[in-house]
């Protein structure tokens, strides 16, 4: 068994939490992904890999004897490689709802490729909070005139004599058992006895088109939009579906976090003694928010502004805006600021060069926890 490291795998640290090993999943996947990747072997490769260390890594309990003993440790514990029931595109379809983009899922037996399709689209943060339009470009399999899809000359196919049919392979090493696609037919059960001469055996050639598509008000990372008749062309002439998902580049000030929006406000420290009130920036540049500062305001005191937030996808109801309070001090002080500082120092009784007594009054506040 060929040794590889599961987080450099997945391209993540060591301490990185579930959801952050999911994400990483998702993203490696889909640029793995066999239909993705058609007659390239070394993503195949990665695929499987891909998908073994997310299931050693998404699983507590496996996790933890992977960290502690390594491979070794998971076999001998009967977890790991043995446990890889059924095809791999099983775990990523558990992952993507049941088979993201059709992999899997959608793809019959005989069919040479899936009936869906996978993009990524990047928005800017906020295409993604208002929503907009975007052009996209994509390409996408159409089957062959020449061999119907078949990829075999004439159409003519045979029954697959790898799989016998089945479209998986197994090979047995020690006492564990592996299956994955079948390396001849690719999943299909068929072969062709001699390849099309028009798509080499493919079963497809690929085109481009160019449309535009909407994207709805407060999408997030990793929302999935389902574009209805803009994926693969089958033999039949009907097209699958187009399924995006979306990745939305982060503000150089608010911050979000699902649907309610972080705003980190410099608050000088006169104001913490004095209060007052200041002008805050939304979403919106037509709109501001007023933010009472009271007496005594404290670092990293957050005021929360309901309903001001990010409006969700699917209720349509408004997250909260959170004003959080940063408290800042000057770097350095002319002599007139020293010296009215000083002479507000003084004003409270205290002199710059007498010691103030720490333990005045200690006695009696200790004699009061115990009332």
């Amino acid at each position: 068994m060929e040794e590889f490291d599961y987080y450099e795998i997945l391209e993540v640290n060591r301490t990185a939490s579930g959801e952050e090993i999911k994400k990483a999943y998702r993203k490696m996947a889909l640029k793995y992904h066999p239909d993705r990747n058609p007659d390239n072997e070394n993503a195949e490769e990665m695929f499987k890999k891909v998908n073994e260390a997310y299931q050693i890594l998404s699983d507590k309990e496996k996790r933890q004897i992977y960290d502690t003993y390594g491979k070794k440790g998971l076999e001998s514990s009967g977890f790991g490689f043995g446990d890889m029931e059924g095809s791999i595109f099983d775990i990523f379809n558990s992952v993507f709802g049941g088979g993201f983009g059709g992999f899997g899922s959608r793809r019959k037996k005989d069919e040479k490729y899936s009936r869906d399709l996978a993009i990524e689209l990047e928005l800017s943060f906020q295409e993604a909070i208002f929503g907009c339009k975007k052009e996209v470009e994509i390409r996408y399999k159409s089957a062959c005139s020449a061999c119907k899809g078949s990829g075999a000359k004439d159409g003519k196919v045979t029954t697959c004599s790898t799989c016998k049919g089945s479209g998986r392979e197994t090979f047995t090493q020690g006492f564990m058992t592996f299956a994955q696609t079948c390396s001849k037919c690719h999943g299909s059960g068929e072969t062709s006895a001699e390849k099309c001469e028009k798509c080499l055996g493919k079963g497809y050639q690929e085109e481009k088109e160019k449309f535009e598509i909407k994207i709805p008000e407060g999408v997030d990372n990793q929302n999935q939009i389902r574009v209805q008749g803009r994926g693969n062309k089958m033999p039949d002439g009907s097209r699958g579906d187009l399924y995006v998902e979306i990745f939305v580049q982060e503000d150089t000030h608010f911050i979000r976090h699902r649907n309610d929006i972080y705003l980190e406000v410099p608050v000088f420290f006169t104001l913490v003694m004095l209060g007052g009130s200041i002008k805050i920036p939304t979403l919106t540049k037509e709109k501001e928010l007023e933010l009472k500062i009271p007496i005594g305001v404290k670092d990293k005191q957050q005021f929360v502004f309901y309903g001001e937030g990010v409006k969700s996808v699917n209720s349509g109801k408004k997250g909260n805006f959170i004003a959080v309070v940063n408290i800042l001090y000057p770097d350095k002080l002319e002599e007139k600021q020293r010296n009215l500082l000083l002479e507000l120092h003084q004003s409270f009784g205290y002199e710059e060069s007498k010691p103030i007594n720490c333990l005045e009054g200690l006695v009696d506040k200790i004699k009061n926890w115990f009332k």
